[in-house]
């Protein structure tokens, strides 16, 4: 297949284009085929210090611009990626392996963020407070200053600007650190603000090596918030950095959706429903339905009907016509979705359905285990994989309890009927977010985040905008 990779790969560093002279590079891949498409060119020390300078010194001025011309930037820009959709998805699919139609998704999804957000910085309302007459005092919220956001490889494009896009509009300046794999696509959005008009220094692309470029930005006294997308470790790794420097943080770190399916259902509904959610992405998807619990007199019908739909997602190059599921994103997931296949079925669950890589490229195949043990690896760590597992349950009590035994808490959902049944799901099953008879749990006027060891803090909605805003009490007599 000709894949007409043609990015130019580039760092973005105080309004200009850097590349080559003399950096290391790292290789770019197509997880579909496993071959080397491009390189990137890696941020030196020097590079971050000059990034550092520039965000100092871009932001005052954007600070002080006009909320009504800071949203025209962003607006021209979310016009621009939509302009070039065709060739920035074309680029996602490539460097990330998701199907064709999914990136074009995820490109209008982050033009939906630079609109959103341009239009929600003109509500950053303060208060005035009620005092005798003479005096006054107000309550205003300032842009916190300048921003390290570092974003992973699932959705590269889309987590990037779910960071820039507030940030930006509130009148923060951002030093971005978007994933290695995926520089192409990235790349895309920081042209589109660059020809959109963002003044040199404000939004600014590094690409490097992960641990240098995170220690060097969180040990400068310029950077005043941390914004990390990614896993526990590391999450908990950057907090640790960033404590030196009593830098806010907001930190996303995935979790391990339950989906609770209760007997009250229809069950063919439930299932198409269900199948897509899962292997959208490969299963690389934070808030990806996982743990399937499922009622007891239900549990065999729909492992059937789950592995049955399984079998039929058709796997294949992203850019191919009606795939539905493509590649993992990098050479170290196929061995590890294997080795949790292999722990969970050594200790007793039933593989349904898959259980195989690809004999090319980074490929699994969408996978069931049923009847899995809480002992079971699967059940403990999120497989980040095209994996589902299934228990099954008696009681509600007993549904809930199940869904919270992990640390972890991002996303859950539940499938039922009974509207006194759903009411206690909402309130009892711990998790930032939990969707009741639906998957649909991200939108841009909505708080995205987790509780207990999946975070703190959201991304979207009104509540997006806090973590980059600092709060000024004014009294006046």
């Amino acid at each position: 297949m000709a894949t007409g990779y043609d990015a130019d790969l580039a760092l973005y560093i105080d309004g200009t284009w850097r590349s080559g002279e003399g950096r290391d590079t790292l290789d770019v891949v197509d997880p579909a085929s496993g071959e080397t498409i491009g390189a990137v060119p890696l941020a030196n020390e020097a590079d971050l210090d000059e990034a550092l300078a520039a965000a100092d010194r871009a932001f005052p001025a954007w600070r002080d611009m006009d909320v009504e011309k800071r949203g025209a930037i962003l607006k021209k820009a979310a016009a621009l990626l939509m302009e070039r959709s065709d060739d920035i998805a074309r680029l996602l699919t490539l460097e990330q392996g998701k199907p064709l139609a999914q990136a074009k998704g995820e490109v209008a999804g982050s033009a939906q963020l630079l609109e959103w957000a341009a239009e929600e910085a003109k509500r950053l309302y303060g208060r005035v407070l009620v005092r005798p007459p003479g005096q006054r005092s107000i309550v205003i919220r300032q842009p916190i200053g300048p921003v390290a956001a570092f974003s992973p490889w699932n959705f590269p494009l889309y987590l990037m600007a779910k960071k820039l896009a507030p940030a930006l509009a509130c009148g923060c300046v951002v030093i971005s650190k978007p994933p290695e794999e995926t520089p192409g696509c990235t790349g895309a959005l920081m042209r589109a603000l660059h020809d959109a008009g963002v003044p040199a220094g404000v939004a600014q692309l590094v690409h490097g090596v992960p641990d240098m470029v995170s220690r060097h930005l969180l040990a400068s006294p310029v950077i005043r918030k941390l914004s990390f997308t990614g896993s526990v470790p590391v999450g908990k790794h950057l907090m640790k950095l960033a404590a030196d420097g009593l830098k806010r943080v907001t930190m996303e770190l995935g979790g391990h959706a339950p989906v609770l399916v209760f007997d009250d259902v229809d069950l063919d509904r439930v299932l198409d429903m269900a199948v897509p959610q899962k292997y959208r992405n490969a299963g690389q998807v934070c808030v990806s339905p996982t743990r399937f619990f499922v009622q007891d007199s239900l549990h065999d019908r729909f492992v059937e009907g789950f592995a049955a739909r399984a079998k039929a997602v058709k796997v294949g190059h992203g850019l191919e016509e009606g795939v539905q599921m493509g590649p993992l994103a990098n050479v170290r997931r196929p061995d590890a979705i294997g080795d949790l296949v292999g722990d969970a079925v050594a200790q007793g669950a039933t593989l349904a359905e898959g259980g195989v890589r690809g004999n090319a490229g980074f490929f699994f195949q969408p996978t069931l285990l049923a009847n899995v043990p809480d002992s079971a690896k699967v059940m403990n760590s999120e497989p980040f994989g095209p994996i589902a597992v299934t228990q099954g349950f008696a009681t509600l009590e007993e549904a809930i309890a199940k869904a919270n035994r992990l640390p972890y808490g991002l996303a859950a959902f539940a499938f039922t009927n009974d509207l006194h049944r759903a009411g206690a799901l909402g309130e009892g099953i711990e998790s930032g977010m939990v969707g009741i008879n639906t998957f649909a749990i991200s939108a841009v006027d909505s708080p995205f985040g987790g509780v207990k060891e999946s975070g703190f803090g959201s991304e979207g909605g009104p509540e997006g905008f806090d973590a980059y805003l600092v709060t000024k009490a004014i009294h006046q007599a």
